[in-house]
């Protein structure tokens, strides 16, 4: 059910959850019930509230020459101007680890991700949907012209930002940011 290594793992987990008062155990039947305080922490993370856990924004973007001036003029103050968010670009970080491991934990330290679907790269689309299949809100940007014509199906649907220069970006980076996540005060770095 919860996708656990092993037995112990489960055991941790849903001790965690009863601690925390959001599990408790139905002994009659054998079974685990959901309390009230764990539907309203599920319905927070549906609307967006565990956006407030962190001061990191993860951008998902092609590392192309042709990007650079998009992250230094729209993505980066797009996101930094106006909050106490900052952006997380994953090939700027020093690290000795495996790449793909580094993803993860940084998506999973992220209020919220930016996906830019420019250059049609196959980790963007891997880094959407691991942040949704997360709760983590997911804003959606490509660059006019071929790549925004050439969106894929599975992303099509999405509301995409779609920009044609930096500065445009960063305005409508601003704009969607206010708009959609929660800016409360963070609880951690």
């Amino acid at each position: 059910v919860a996708y656990e290594e092993d037995i112990d793992c489960w055991q941790f987990v849903t001790q965690q959850l009863r601690e925390d008062k959001y599990i408790e155990h139905d002994n009659i039947h054998s079974a685990i019930l959901v309390t009230p305080k764990g539907w309203n922490r599920v319905a927070d993370i549906e609307r967006g509230a565990a956006a407030l856990l962190y001061k990191q924004a993860f951008v998902a973007i092609w590392f192309d020459e042709s990007m650079n001036a998009a992250w230094a003029t729209g993505f980066k103050p797009g996101i930094e101007n106006e909050t106490d968010i900052k952006a997380m670009r994953v090939d700027l970080k020093e690290h000795n680890g495996k790449i793909c491991d580094l993803i993860i934990t940084e998506i999973l330290k992220s209020s919220f991700l930016v996906a830019d679907f420019t250059g049609n790269r196959g980790g963007v689309y891997f880094e959407a949907g691991f942040a949704k299949g997360r709760g983590i809100p997911v804003i959606f940007t490509c660059q006019a012209g071929k790549w925004a014509d050439e969106l894929h199906f599975d992303t099509r649907q999405y509301n995409h930002i779609i920009w044609e220069n930096p500065e445009d970006l960063k305005i409508k980076l601003q704009n969607r940011i206010r708009a959609t996540i929660p800016m409360g005060n963070r609880l951690a770095e």
